[in-house]
């Protein structure tokens, strides 16, 4: 019920965000072009991400499918909620990642040592939240990884 409550939330509250708050363009890309990059690039990666989970890029907000790409993270509630904590680790500061930060905490008291670990995980990479990703697409996914010490998740799916 609580997933619900909060992919519900989520839900109404992603237009406004897109509109009002995320600067800079859409990227414009398909992932029919994004498979076709080279299979240890970061695109390639993007692509499969979005075909295994059937997402569609959804404009403004490429770079958060990114970094489930780069952290290896999943798209469950707690997982989602996860990731805010490791980019609040990695020194991304919004009103929208403390919502979610607060709302999970709050929602999902048993996972907070999960929580925790995230944003260790965030605080020990180098800042990457705020790379330009859509030029980054044709690099090695390890390469990256490796030069932000970037931490991966153990998948849960």
């Amino acid at each position: 019920m609580r997933d619900l409550f909060i992919e519900k939330m989520y839900e109404i509250s992603k237009k406004p965000y897109q509109k009002f708050f995320k600067k800079g363009n859409a990227w414009n890309i398909e992932v029919k072009q994004l498979i076709q990059l080279p299979q240890e690039s970061l695109g390639f990666h993007l692509g499969c991400f979005l075909m295994k989970y059937n997402f569609e890029i959804q404009p403004k907000l490429e770079d958060h499918d990114i970094i489930h790409v780069l952290t290896n993270t999943g798209v469950s509630v707690v997982e989602e909620i996860g990731m805010q904590y490791y980019l609040f680790g990695n020194g991304k500061r919004s009103l929208y990642l403390v919502m979610v930060i607060l709302s999970g905490t709050l929602f999902y008291p048993t996972q907070f040592n999960y929580f925790i670990k995230q944003y260790k995980k965030g605080k020990a990479a180098y800042e990457f939240h705020s790379l330009e990703f859509l030029r980054m697409l044709t690099i090695p996914i390890n390469n990256i990884r490796q030069s932000f010490n970037i931490k991966q998740n153990e998948q849960t799916n």
